[in-house]
């Protein structure tokens, strides 16, 4: 057992003995599926925390064949598949955490020289008896190995992209580590599997496809394994029972991550949810802000504040609860070649500011945890208007609840001033402001717009939380250019509250009509008992 090499089972042991421990082992079935063959190299990029290296440790304790652990899996879920025992235990595992290195490196000449050297330390103290032709050369020492045991390695790497992220500038030292990695990894018989995971896909270089060999398991397109990085909702259902929390509420601050893959021929969609967040809040019984504790909204600042056309307008219709259209094809995978503010919006999904539909090739924030990032980067910033409008929609809702329509109009009408950015011209835009204008909502409401209700599409419904009973439900109907009187009506005739037949409280329904030539907003809210 070495530091590289066959590091053993410690660390998996560890997540498995934790107060809490998801499993998802189901990875290794499909890992196993791409052990030597041409498919035996993938990369995963996921946020932070997504248990990325949780999953290298389970994968190491798995196919490292100087253990025997057996019985660290006889539990879990991989045991009843088919080729469980074929792999399990039956190869070299070198294991390697590139920012350790990167860490203790001066440069990156410093850093791969050390890399061959401990990596080559390792092998040579577990092979004394093979005869290597270059003690210096990791992938001849690797090659030689290979001939003499025929057991071919299983290759992991943690933050394989932190290079990308410390020396963003520098791209004759990014060229040097992805050549490295290809003369290490590909087309090498040696290599059962070659499993990467960091945060960024791999670096494009236009002609320079340097590891145009791997396939890539991104949060744009998960391929077959977007369960394995981060909790389902049956896995968050399954702790709030365990934990007695409401899973409503952890819903509400933690879901939103939709990743959508298509396997045998299914098209499947996972909610799925940052464990971090998840496992803080089942610990603490208490919901909050935890998966960004690591990283402050100073990260989310310098690329929201970038000025890129169009990038504040998307911003601020996504604070409003908007999802935005996007083209990911031309982002480069590194954090420093923006060329339009898609590349922007598309680093923020790699980073887990945003989500990403790839059917609907739309981005959205994901939820409130996330969401609360936003306001706090936005609030030391010099979008003024933005940040007014979320502190006053604290007083617009309250303003909404007592039945106020003139201060309602009035608070709609001083944020839409305040956000000049969103221009006027249909009910759709309306509907952006009013959804920023009641930003605050969210701490009560699920908050669903083109709500099928009767004979036709409520435009906003906000529903009150389980915990939140005591707030009335909502319906708001938005007219342009009509009257907030005939928006009423239209909740009524088209029966826009047959939805809500099951809440039993307090109904708004609200009407708001935006006049063109006064450019005025006009409110009226009536009350309805359910």
């Amino acid at each position: 057992m070495g530091s590289y090499l066959n590091p053993g089972s410690g660390l998996f042991e560890m997540a498995l003995r934790s107060q809490i421990f998801v499993d998802k082992s189901g990875l290794i079935e499909k890992t196993n599926h791409c052990v030597r063959t041409l498919q035996r190299y993938m990369c995963v990029s996921r946020p932070r925390r997504f248990g990325k290296s949780m999953g290298i440790d389970m994968l190491s304790a798995y196919y490292d064949r100087s253990v025997d652990t057996k019985k660290l899996f006889q539990n879990l879920k991989i045991k009843s598949t088919e080729d469980y025992e074929k792999h399990l235990n039956q190869y070299d595992v070198l294991k390697i955490n590139m920012q350790e290195f990167l860490s203790a490196a001066n440069d990156i000449e410093h850093m791969l020289k050390m890399l061959n050297e401990y990596v080559i330390f390792d092998l040579k103290e577990q092979y004394e008896q093979v005869r290597f032709r270059d003690e210096k050369n990791l992938v001849q020492v690797m090659k030689d190995i290979y001939s003499y045991t025929k057991h071919p390695f299983v290759i992991l790497i943690d933050e394989w992209d932190c290079l990308f992220r410390e020396y963003q500038q520098d791209q004759e030292a990014q060229k040097k580590y992805l050549d490295f990695l290809r003369f290490w990894l590909k087309d090498k018989e040696y290599v059962a599997l070659a499993y990467m995971t960091g945060i960024l896909p791999i670096k494009k270089y236009g002609s320079h496809s340097a590891l145009n060999m791997f396939t890539e398991y991104s949060m744009t397109d998960p391929g077959n394994l977007a369960e394995y990085f981060g909790f389902t909702e049956t896995e968050v259902q399954e702790l709030c029972e365990k934990y007695k929390m409401n899973f409503e509420e952890a819903r509400a601050w933690y879901n939103g991550y939709h990743l959508i893959s298509h396997e045998d021929g299914c098209r499947r969609v996972y909610s799925m949810y940052s464990p971090k967040s998840v496992v803080e809040a089942m610990q603490k019984r208490r919901f909050g802000t935890y998966w960004n504790q690591t990283e402050t909204y100073e990260a989310l600042k310098v690329y929201i504040q970038m000025n890129m056309d169009g990038l504040k307008d998307a911003i601020v219709q996504m604070l409003a609860g908007s999802d935005v259209r996007i083209n990911t094809g031309t982002f480069s995978n590194d954090m420093t070649t923006f060329a339009t503010r898609d590349d922007v919006l598309t680093l923020l999904v790699h980073l887990g500011y945003l989500t990403y539909d790839n059917e609907k090739e739309t981005v959205e924030i994901p939820n409130r945890e996330v969401s609360q990032e936003y306001v706090n980067a936005i609030s030391t910033m010099d979008w003024t208007e933005v940040i007014h409008s979320v502190q006053a929609s604290r007083e617009l809702l309250e303003a909404l609840w007592q039945m106020d329509s003139e201060k309602v109009a009035r608070g709609i009408e001083q944020a839409h001033k305040e956000v000049s950015i969103l221009t006027y011209n249909d009910e759709n835009s309306l509907s952006c402001t009013i959804n920023l204008a009641f930003y605050f909502a969210r701490e009560y409401y699920t908050i669903i717009r083109e709500l099928p209700s009767g004979k036709g599409f409520a435009d906003i419904c906000f529903i009150p939380r389980k915990i939140h009973m005591d707030k009335p439900a909502v319906v708001i109907e938005l007219k342009w250019d009509k009257s907030a009187e005939g928006a009423i009506q239209q909740i009524k005739d088209k029966q826009y509250t047959d939805t809500l037949q099951d809440y039993h409280g307090n109904l708004l329904l609200v009407g708001i009509d935006y006049d063109k030539n006064t450019k005025q907003h006009s409110c009226v809210i009536e009350k309805m008992d359910m």
